[in-house]
């Protein structure tokens, strides 16, 4: 397999997780994978489709499936990352060892998600869930129809995402300045991360 530069790069910097991201890539590329560097972390695709990323928070490492939701999950190992996320997976790491015990399970999963990817099979994502709009953002609504028009317009997992993102601040100050922030973008018709 090809070496993306960018990934290289990603590995040479000093990183907390760095052993493990490069242990992480050493099993991946072991599969029918393209390496690609997608939203800051190294991407692995079949078909130009994503099927997993390795990427680090603060208390663990992870490789991310795509459609993990898909995956027989027969050792126990994918976790859920949120109850909002449907389709994602992740198997998540402490240390180094965790990961070159488990090197094979690992490949096992990897090569299930690249099965699922050719297979063309898709996440039945469940859009129609109740949408609980924060009080803030109803009377932002009744000050200025257009926003409320604009937010309808809007894809529903880009709704989604700002009803998740707006509800989650527990101060109604805090509710109003981020729906402050995003008024400009709702308008122009884009989500929360575009």
């Amino acid at each position: 397999m090809n070496q993306n530069a960018k990934v290289n790069a990603f590995l040479e910097k000093d990183n907390k997780w760095k052993e493990e991201f490069i242990a992480l890539r050493h099993i991946v590329c072991a599969a029918q994978v393209v390496e690609k560097f997608k939203w800051g972390n190294p991407c692995y695709t079949v078909n130009g489709k994503n099927v997993v990323l390795i990427h680090g928070f603060k208390e663990y490492c992870a490789l991310l499936f795509m459609k993990g939701a898909l995956l027989t999950d027969s050792d126990g190992l994918l976790v859920q990352q949120t109850e909002n996320v449907q389709a994602a997976r992740q198997i998540r790491f402490k240390n180094l060892q965790e990961i070159e015990s488990n090197s094979e399970k690992i490949l096992s999963y990897i090569n299930q998600a690249i099965e699922v990817e050719k297979a063309g099979l898709k996440v039945e994502v469940n859009f129609e869930t109740e949408k609980i709009i924060p009080l803030e953002l109803q009377q932002k609504f009744q000050e200025n129809p257009e926003l409320e028009e604009a937010f309808e317009k809007l894809t529903p997992g880009r709704q989604r995402a700002y009803l998740l993102y707006f509800s989650q601040a527990k101060q109604a100050k805090t509710r109003e300045a981020r729906i402050k922030k995003y008024v400009q973008p709702i308008l122009d018709g884009k989500g929360l991360k575009d």
